[in-house]
């Protein structure tokens, strides 16, 4: 899978509120109400990484997760890293 240019990602990130381009990486973080519901989603979103074969870097803290996406193969953002952004922002829009 190849590598995205900064213009490809930029086009994606269009259409996927809250994410940014940096560092190699698209990023997100989101805010739940307490730890245990940041918890529940980080378990979902792993579940869905692992039936990608994509995992994410990502950090919690509380109430408060941190997720980079990069396809590390390809030394930068392809289009795994899109279909797993859009599959998490699925897992956060269905609560």
């Amino acid at each position: 899978m190849g590598k995205l240019s900064e213009d490809q990602i930029n086009k994606r990130l269009e259409k996927l509120d809250g994410w940014k381009y940096s560092k190699n990486a698209i990023h997100t973080s989101f805010q739940f109400e307490n730890f245990k519901d940041a918890f529940t989603v980080m378990t979902r979103i792993a579940f869905e990484a692992e039936a990608q074969q994509h995992h994410p870097n990502w950090g919690n803290v509380y109430n408060e997760l941190e997720i980079s996406l990069s396809t590390h193969d390809a030394d930068g953002v392809t289009e795994k890293d899109f279909k797993l952004a859009q599959a998490i922002e699925e897992i956060i829009e269905a609560g």
